[in-house]
């Protein structure tokens, strides 16, 4: 007797940045049926305006910077001059060779996922997508147009993500006043950048420009840089800031910025005023969750239009699930993708782990960076009836490794539950941070004790050796 026909499980996914890419490919993987819906390229804005170029505008600035402190080591560079004498040579940094390598590189990286996603067998379809109810996207494949493909599905992911929020009293011109999207058509460094936010953005654009060579003021609404990290992490940034030359006003709000003949008037809410050549308003983002038909089909929105999602990823309607900066959870392109893969699993119905945000790993790409996992000294401290822990803090300036690179300005926190010695989170703070973290993540992710993490062999000398080292101080009796 014929076996019957069994129909592949149909999956649209709509947006194909960091979360929608993972849920195609997951899909795809999983032996389903999957139509991914982008409108500029895969990989998104993740990718191609944000995560990628941003990161690698930072490392560039981070190696112009190395050079510069390259005389802490004792290396020093010079040319002979015409009197005979030594002249030591400045660093010179071509703003617009630097931008056409970095949208070049983003552009490789678009189609490098790209074919990833074709070779898996996803289809890949360019436009416009939004819901047509619970079970179905319509697609049009022209901007603006009227004409739409209608893709009918049992699961879909919308991975939408977000977009640089605008004030009404600062509103970007792409020439003066910019968003980060709009950074990489500068043909020159700017000779004096204000930025408006503190937060990660403004922070690792404020330290990039900085480092590159251009003056910069960062106008922070509030008491300290970076005000979501751990503060002992953000006063070692706001004292590399000022060891830089960079000019941080705390407390302090941008009312507007308007164009001036040749550059940009900041006003601050007290009356005062900044001149500067252009303004980098770094004041949040907003989901692209407009238009897509989200709450037509019973999907539930926050007030803020971010779409409502659960630990697995699914929305208020068994069939659509979301990724990414358009949900109401952490806005990470790691945690993008965890939710993307989550979502598929969840939905083919295989193992899925829910996504428990205390161990997602987080990196600000500062010099030093500031890496953190797990639990916070602030919402320990919040958590009164949780308050039982116990933490150390190793300064990178006793650390040897550290010494030997020239990079002491740092430290190494760990935090334990004080019955059980259970590590529940750190903070990181030096060069490379993002790449030290991981062990902690691990620690974190599979409840390690201090006691197991210091038995590990760390090389000697390294960086690493500071994490054993906060963990041997933490050893339960």
């Amino acid at each position: 007797m014929a076996k019957a026909y069994e129909r592949k499980h149909r999956i649209a996914v709509i947006g194909g940045g960091p979360g929608g890419y993972e849920a195609a490919l997951a899909g795809a993987q999983l032996g389903a049926d999957v139509t991914l819906i982008e409108r500029t390229g895969v990989g998104g804005a993740a990718v191609l305006t944000d995560v990628v170029p941003s990161k690698s505008l930072i490392a560039t600035a981070g190696g112009a910077q190395a050079v510069r402190d390259s005389g802490r080591l004792g290396v020093q560079a010079f040319v002979p001059g015409g009197d005979g004498k030594a002249v030591r040579p400045e660093i010179a940094v071509n703003l617009a060779a630097v931008n056409k390598r970095l949208l070049a590189m983003a552009g490789a990286q678009s189609v490098d996922m790209h074919r990833s996603l074709e070779e898996a067998g996803v289809r890949i379809v360019q436009g416009e997508g939004r819901l047509d109810g619970d079970g179905a996207v319509l697609v049009a494949t022209a901007a603006g147009g009227t004409d739409f493909d209608r893709i009918e599905a049992d699961t879909i992911v919308v991975a939408v993500g977000a977009s640089p929020r605008e004030l009404e009293t600062a509103k970007p011109d792409g020439k003066r006043i910019l968003t980060w999207k709009q950074l990489y058509n500068l043909p020159a460094i700017p000779e004096h950048l204000v930025v408006v936010g503190s937060g990660v953005t403004g922070a690792e654009f404020a330290n990039a420009y900085r480092t590159l060579g251009a003056e910069v003021t960062l106008v922070s609404s509030r008491e300290q840089v970076l005000p979501g990290e751990d503060p002992d992490a953000a006063a070692v940034i706001e004292r590399e800031f000022n060891r830089l030359g960079m000019r941080v006003m705390s407390k302090s709000r941008a009312e507007s910025v308007v164009r001036t003949d040749d550059g940009v008037l900041v006003t601050l809410a007290d009356g005062r005023t900044i001149e500067g050549s252009h303004c980098l308003m770094a004041v949040g983002s907003v989901p692209n969750t407009a238009g897509l038909g989200l709450e037509e089909a019973g999907v539930s929105l926050t007030e803020s239009g971010h779409i409502r999602v659960n630990k697995v990823a699914r929305t208020a309607i068994p069939s659509i699930y979301a990724a990414g900066d358009c949900t109401d959870f952490y806005p990470l392109a790691s945690v993008a993708a965890m939710q993307g893969r989550t979502a598929i699993m969840h939905a083919l119905g295989d193992f899925v782990r829910p996504i428990d945000l205390r161990n997602v790993a987080a990196n600000v790409f500062t010099y030093p960076e500031i890496a953190t996992v797990g639990w916070t000294e602030r919402t320990l401290e919040e958590a009164t009836e949780l308050a039982q822990h116990v933490t150390h803090t190793v300064p990178l300036s006793v650390n040897p490794r550290a010494k030997m690179i020239g990079f002491t300005d740092g430290f190494v926190k760990l935090f334990a539950w004080k019955a059980s010695g259970t590590v529940i989170g750190g903070v990181i703070v030096s060069h490379r941070a993002s790449e030290l973290i991981f062990s902690l993540a691990l620690a974190v992710e599979h409840r390690l004790t201090v006691d197991q993490v210091a038995s590990a062999f760390a090389v000697y000398p390294s960086m690493t050796g500071a994490i054993t080292d906060a963990a041997r101080a933490l050893h339960q009796h």
